[in-house]
């Protein structure tokens, strides 16, 4: 097992390598080291992912306060709605009482994972490190990029040194070109549902419309309805006619990102069918789970581009239809 987790940390970190290669070999083409040019990249990164947890945090002490204060009104408005609809006579109190139940039951499973405290910090700790270990290495195989390749095509004869020299430059075009696509296509997104949650009043226009764009093309298959989920609840909470009018809009969205955006974005750096993608991810989670569903893609497409490479195709031919009604 530990070696499985080493091997996974390593397989992530060389792709995440090659996630960011492009970007460090622009600025050291310009005149940058290749050690401050990974660590710029990996600084900016660190910035966005910053700014997103920071901006998904305020959004949801926010919702809990609200929710916490407009409590009673929520309970008064449920009790009142399930009355009318089923002809029962349910009370605020039988809520109440259930609720306290629920509270000593929840007390209760609270203390006896407090009593496992040691488990979860071993496995807290456990998780720090091997975050750690994917930032260590993936900075490594950055910053000394072309030297680890010059020291890998070393052990190998001349013709199979172009072969993976070839690889290699074929998996950074495509992890690259996967990641900038994705980040083109989340901030169309973010910038489309910010000024349609703005238009419809929506609060926390900004921290959902940076959740609906990195979760809808960052997270694989279900990105999109969990994407969508949360701005929809924020909008029921407020109004039901805005939250019809948000998914109206995710909907209407999804379709032109799917049949005109996405098309012009991926036409050079991912060309992947659809049903091949889903695929990879269903197969990439089943074999290694989160992991194997978040790398699925890159590694897909890398091997797609280097099929097509390396193997021939030939046209189809089609047998000419007999003349005259002759067999």
């Amino acid at each position: 097992m530990r070696l499985h987790g080493l091997l996974t940390v390593l397989v992530v970190s060389l792709f995440l390598a090659f996630a960011i290669e492009p970007a460090v070999n622009w600025l050291a083409a310009r005149g940058w080291k290749r050690g401050a040019a990974t660590l710029t990249v990996f600084v900016a990164v660190t910035g966005v992912l910053v700014g997103f947890v920071w901006a998904m945090g305020g959004l949801v002490v926010g919702q809990v306060s609200t929710l916490i204060e407009n409590l009673p009104r929520y309970t008064q408005s449920l009790v009142t709605w399930v009355n009318s609809t089923f002809h029962t006579d349910v009370s605020v109190t039988d809520l109440t009482d259930r609720s306290s139940d629920l509270s000593s039951s929840l007390q209760s499973w609270a203390l006896n994972l407090a009593g496992d405290v040691w488990g979860i910090g071993t496995t807290a700790l456990g998780v720090l490190f091997q975050g750690l270990g994917v930032l260590l290495f993936t900075y490594y195989f950055a910053a000394d990029g072309p030297r680890f390749r010059n020291a890998v095509c070393s052990l190998l004869p001349p013709r199979r040194q172009q072969h993976v020299l070839r690889a290699w430059d074929i998996a950074v075009e495509k992890t690259g070109g996967y990641l900038y696509s994705r980040a083109l296509l989340a901030f169309f997104s973010a910038l489309a549902h910010y000024a349609a949650m703005r238009v419809l009043g929506i609060p926390s226009a900004f921290a959902l419309a940076l959740w609906v764009g990195v979760v809808s093309q960052f997270i694989p298959t279900v990105g999109t309805y969990l994407a969508g989920a949360l701005p929809v609840t924020v909008a029921l909470a407020q109004n039901p006619r805005t939250a019809l009018w948000i998914l109206g809009f995710i909907v209407v969205y999804q379709q032109f990102e799917n049949y005109v955006l996405q098309p012009r974005v991926t036409a050079t750096t991912l060309d992947m069918h659809p049903a091949v993608a889903f695929g990879a991810v269903l197969a990439g989670a089943a074999l290694f789970g989160a992991t194997g569903a978040l790398l699925a893609i890159p590694v897909t497409a890398t091997a797609q581009a280097f099929l097509s490479a390396y193997v021939r195709r030939y046209d189809v031919e089609t047998p000419e239809a007999p003349a005259d009604g002759k067999a």
